[in-house]
């Protein structure tokens, strides 16, 4: 054999039960890769799933509030198209109390509400 192929082919042919012998110039190298739970002792918490977000994030709760504090005149617009001009005076998970000026008091079922904005602000709602 020529120098030649000797650095073409360095390693010499296995046995059966013997593994490839690396010559001395070059290195063996082994994935290393750390076991699933070396990985879980070391850091628990980055392997935790993220948790979901909250159902409820309570910003319709604190426009209610913030709208009753202010007595602030609403036209809330149910499911039929139909207006109604009112203060918020009341609210629960399921329902709002409306005072009127002009008409009996009003408990509206949160679900036939389309929409609801300030009487102020009536000027720029698309029609």
């Amino acid at each position: 054999m020529s120098e030649r192929d000797t650095l073409e082919y360095p390693f010499r042919q296995p046995t059966r039960r013997e593994r490839p012998q690396l010559p001395e110039n070059r290195m063996n190298r082994k994935l290393i890769r750390p076991s699933l739970t070396e990985l879980k002792d070391q850091n628990p918490s980055k392997l935790r799933k993220k948790p979901a977000p909250p159902e409820q994030t309570n910003a319709e709760n604190f426009y209610y509030v913030k709208q009753m504090q202010a007595k602030t005149p609403m036209v809330i617009v149910l499911q039929d198209g139909e207006q109604i001009k009112g203060i918020i005076e009341w609210y629960d998970k399921t329902c709002i109390k409306v005072h009127r000026q002009n008409g009996p008091n009003l408990l509206l079922y949160k679900p036939c509400i389309k929409y609801l904005y300030k009487e102020n602000d009536e000027g720029d709602v698309a029609s």
